[in-house]
């Protein structure tokens, strides 16, 4: 007697179509005395949304965590470059794409620090990525085309 086990497996792939009630962005030169600039942008995102004052700090400290080590590292020093930063948000997220034409670097591969640690056995590093996973609901990185395209997000 001959046995044959046949499965099937279908798959469809159908990706969400989303829906963006704000749409900003700002480009920023590689220089952290822009600081200000983005900070002056986050805001204005968070009050248009009317969220409340402590998600905004929040949200705005993880932005400029992300945006102030992209123009420290990214770029060689006395490089010029540049920072994207794009808002979008709907009624149920808010999220930030900060793209940049630096040298790759993916921040959700590096090891989480290891927060447990004293401070003289802690290596250099990595504090400012735990600071945004902490303080945002996902963040997603991906290189394409030469460029850094970091997007972190945040349930509203």
């Amino acid at each position: 007697m001959v046995g044959d086990d046949l499965t099937l497996l279908a798959i469809r792939y159908t990706p969400i179509m989303e829906s963006w009630t704000l749409s900003r962005s700002i480009i920023l030169e590689n220089d952290v005395s822009q600081v200000t600039e983005l900070n002056q942008f986050v805001q204005s995102v968070t009050e248009e949304l009317q969220l409340d004052k402590a998600l905004s700090r929040r949200i705005k400290l993880a932005v400029e965590e992300v945006a102030v080590n992209i123009m420290n590292y990214a770029y060689l020093a006395d490089a010029k470059g540049q920072v994207k930063v794009e808002a979008m948000a709907n009624d149920q997220r808010l999220r930030f794409i900060l793209t940049d034409s630096g040298r790759a670097f993916d921040p959700t591969a590096v090891s989480r620090a290891d927060t447990t640690l004293s401070v003289e056995d802690r290596p250099i590093g990595g504090l400012g990525i735990l600071l945004v996973r902490n303080l945002m609901d996902s963040i997603n990185y991906e290189r394409i085309d030469g460029q850094n395209i970091l997007k972190i997000e945040k349930k509203i």
